[in-house]
């Protein structure tokens, strides 16, 4: 049974290969109550492997995976009721509305008072000014703050979002972000598999990086940043950055624009 002071996932000795090639080699991992932890690597590092393997839609070849103290092998059932997956494309019926998609996803899992839900979301993830909308109306990143939301419905303690920014322009980024750090404030566990550097110092408690299958670090931004030697001091003009130029000029007020949008 899961309990409050067990990592919310827990990863030991895991290992999977396809044919003969090696995709995970003996991934370690805890991932903390109400935290986030970004998982990085290149394409082909073995992230959404990871990511399939908690999902309970692949079955590892070796080690021991637990989500909300539920083994993955084990207790599949378990382990589902646990999670939600959100993965990089934006999962919603472009014909409903906003509030249409997310009362659709409360009735289907025979959840009371659907409707109540629906605008408890859809406040939370600043949509409701725009809940009467087509969903096909929705920019990319109203969209997929509002997939995000779908996926909170019944209230999963976990939950995995897989590259959840790809394809997403500056500013609907930072709308996702917003999201994400929403989540985790109001206790969500987040495991973010992502390939932005930026994406991971903005949002994770915690960052992992996986390579050729194994953990090559595991820790916070500063304990990361500990390991190369200490920065020499130098004075230098800093120039504004290409997204600081697009924010200043258009993204300034985006909490403000995102039912608009």
């Amino acid at each position: 049974m899961p309990t409050s002071t067990a990592p919310a996932i827990r990863i030991r000795g895991l290992e999977k290969s396809y044919k003969h090639l090696e995709v995970l080699r003996g991934v370690d991992l805890d991932v903390a109550r109400g935290s986030i932890l970004a998982l990085l690597g290149s394409n082909g590092s073995g992230k959404t492997t990871i990511v399939k393997i908690l999902a309970t839609l692949l079955k590892a070849d070796a080690g021991n995976v637990r989500v909300n103290g539920f083994d993955v092998a084990h207790q599949a059932p378990e382990v589902r009721e646990s999670f939600s997956l959100t993965g990089q494309f934006a999962a919603v019926d472009e014909i409903l509305t906003g509030r249409e998609n997310l009362v659709l996803v409360a009735r289907l899992r025979h959840l009371e008072n659907p409707e109540v839900i629906a605008d408890d979301l859809l406040n939370r993830f600043s949509l409701d000014q725009a809940a009467s909308r087509r969903a096909g109306t929705y920019s990319g990143g109203m969209r997929r703050r509002l997939h995000i939301a779908m996926s909170l419905i019944g209230n999963p303690p976990v939950i995995f979002l897989d590259e959840p920014t790809t394809g997403l322009d500056p500013e609907a980024r930072i709308e996702v972000w917003d999201a994400v750090k929403a989540l985790a404030h109001q206790g969500t566990t987040v495991l973010l598999t992502t390939q932005y550097l930026d994406e991971a110092e903005q949002l994770a408690d915690q960052i992992a990086i996986l390579h050729e299958g194994r953990i090559l670090v595991n820790g916070t931004l500063t304990e990361l940043k500990a390991l190369l030697p200490a920065p020499t001091v130098e004075f230098v003009e800093k120039q504004p950055s290409l997204e600081d130029i697009f924010l200043a000029l258009v993204g300034g007020n985006h909490q403000d624009k995102k039912a608009s949008l």
